[in-house]
């Protein structure tokens, strides 16, 4: 069965947008666990907002597995290696530097990534990319030494049906080549109830799917355990 991965992020951004003092990651965390989810993931940037060093320190405590997405950026680098969650998605800053949540450009190759790579992975972590649905990224990724890639289908996922049913297809192509070269494959970006059937049928190979406000927003409806167990139920 694919894993689920659920993105935490807007919770953090629920709490700075209201000036709410009472999210609790942590115990979100273990609810979705309870839910069925195999990991949370919180994603950081440079300015540590929207989420906070102790929210990461929280919700490492609390959740059975966390994983942290993030740029390659010094400061960032070493807080995971303080902090010891037990994978790292490695991705590019957002354009007003405040989430890493755009895959990593590597077309000109991965230079300068396999030092990350290597420190991260030498402390135990797995260590995986996000990258754009092509051939060339999946093989950059790998020539740097990660033990997975995440294929950003955010791109995709809002296209009209002509359109996104033609970039599907380049998808599936690099799902197909991540499993070949012995990456663990997951899809991420925009996903929700409505789209996963859709990317999954095209994408085979995938051995994970991460999810954030879709769930999230669901929950808000019919409430996190309820929210999850339908998410899981598409996989």
């Amino acid at each position: 069965m694919r894993a689920l991965v659920l993105e935490l992020d807007s919770l953090p951004s629920l709490r700075e947008a209201t000036d709410a003092a009472d999210v609790d990651l942590a115990a979100a965390a273990t609810l979705a666990e309870l839910a069925g989810v195999d990991a949370v993931r919180l994603g950081l940037s440079p300015d540590g907002k929207p989420v906070r060093e102790e929210d990461v320190r929280d919700t490492r405590r609390a959740a059975r597995r966390l994983e942290l997405r993030m740029a390659p950026g010094q400061e960032l680098v070493r807080l995971a290696l303080d902090v010891q969650p037990h994978a790292v998605l490695l991705a590019a800053e957002g354009s007003e530097g405040r989430s890493a949540a755009h895959p990593l450009d590597l077309r000109q190759g991965a230079d300068g990534l396999g030092a990350v790579v290597r420190a991260l992975r030498e402390a135990g972590m797995g260590v995986a990319m996000l990258v754009s649905p092509s051939l060339e990224s999946v093989k950059a990724a790998h020539a740097a030494g990660a033990s997975g890639i995440e294929i950003y289908t955010g791109s995709i996922v809002d296209l009209p049906a002509p359109q996104r049913r033609a970039e599907l297809q380049p998808l599936g192509d690099a799902a197909r080549l991540g499993a070949k070269l012995g990456l663990e494959v997951g899809l991420g970006g925009g996903l929700g109830y409505r789209s996963l059937p859709e990317v999954l049928a095209a994408c085979g190979a995938a051995e994970r799917v991460a999810v954030g406000r879709a769930a999230l927003t669901r929950a808000l409806l019919v409430g996190l355990d309820r929210a999850l167990r339908d998410l899981r139920a598409l996989l």
